[in-house]
């Protein structure tokens, strides 16, 4: 976690209390009330119906209510003694949704999927909720995951037959993940390749960068300066692994800090947040070979940032290249010009 990020998102209302849980953990494809008849043995079938109706079960962090619900292989499943109330928002943030698949831009601090220690303030519930107020029957699964302080593309599947079809060929399927990202100091190198051996801390879990190629796994980082100011470079980062952490670990070990990053250094925190940003994940279904091109726009405290310097605001790259072709128009229009006076004088 990001000591820096404010987390304005989080609320109270509807929150796991982890003191007043059990948590299991599926091995097998089941429903949750046969699961909650091997797992609760002193409890008759009539108590668990009722906790189950009462909202006192949650899978994934998301709350469940159907009996015949389905389990799959590395679902978590949560029981707890109080109602676990579910989140309704209307500004969830979807950019594309279709039978197999769902997008959104996920806010900075919020975290993909459930973890120890947080088990109610995650994008999976937030769009099993939604998922579930449109169809009772329906639910997602994780594809990937987006670190909490990182915000951006974020991909659950509809089908467990596409979670796995996605999960399983990940790497090969996978043609684009960039990211946006501010660092300092400014005098970062034009463009870089990054090849690391990122290893875990089995302590503190934080990612370091090793030579010992049994404890790391290859990580390679292409990145590209765009634009500078006084105090902050914001490159275009593509990736073409995706180890936690990656990125952060991968340009700290050059010097160069994430902004808000306090976990791998001690950069100006300017954005109150961390200046990581996901904005594009390209890459093609394997079931059907659908190809996706998914986007999520620079965040405008990015882009103030950067021109905070006098700098003007960043471009998009249809906007250059029009500005681009709009010089060369001039030109041509100023030869032509030229060429008709000449032609006069003659």
């Amino acid at each position: 976690m990001n000591k820096n990020d404010q987390k304005a998102h989080r609320s109270k209302k509807g929150l796991i209390d982890l003191k007043k849980t059990k948590v299991f953990l599926v091995h097998h494809e089941t429903t949750l009330l046969d699961f909650l008849k091997e797992k609760i043995p002193g409890q008759s079938q009539k108590n668990i119906t009722r906790i189950i109706a009462n909202h006192q079960v949650a899978v994934g962090g998301a709350p469940v209510s159907l009996f015949l619900y389905k389990l799959y292989p590395d679902d978590e499943v949560i029981v707890s003694y109080n109602r676990i109330a579910k989140h309704q928002r209307k500004d969830l943030p979807i950019i594309y949704e279709d039978e197999d698949i769902i997008a959104i831009n996920k806010p900075s601090g919020l975290l993909s999927v459930a973890s120890d220690l947080e088990k109610g303030r995650t994008a999976y519930r937030l769009i099993s909720d939604y998922m579930t107020q449109k169809d009772r029957n329906s639910r997602i699964f994780v594809v990937h995951r987006l670190d909490e302080d990182t915000s951006g593309v974020l991909i659950f599947a509809k089908k467990w037959e596409v979670r796995e079809a996605l999960q399983n060929h990940w790497q090969d399927i996978v043609k684009k993940r960039g990211y946006y990202a501010i660092v300092e100091p400014n005098d970062i190198p034009e463009r870089g390749h990054l090849e690391d051996y990122l290893g875990i801390d089995e302590v503190t879990f934080n990612v370091y960068v090793t030579k010992n190629r049994k404890k790391g796994k290859l990580c390679i980082t292409d990145y590209r300066k765009i634009t500078s100011n006084k105090k902050y470079a914001l490159l275009d980062v593509n990736i073409s692994t995706g180890r936690k952490n990656q990125i952060r670990v991968q340009l700290g070990n050059q010097g160069y800090f994430i902004v808000g990053d306090d976990r791998y250094g001690d950069p100006s925190n300017p954005l109150k947040r961390l200046g990581l940003h996901a904005y594009e994940l390209d890459f093609t279904n394997p079931l059907n070979g659908k190809e996706y091109r998914l986007n999520c726009p620079i965040p405008p405290s990015f882009k103030k940032l950067m021109a905070s310097s006098g700098l003007e605001p960043l471009k998009s790259e249809k906007e250059k290249k029009k500005r681009h072709l709009g010089k060369n128009q001039a030109k041509k229009q100023k030869r032509k010009s030229n060429g008709s006076r000449r032609n006069k004088r003659k």
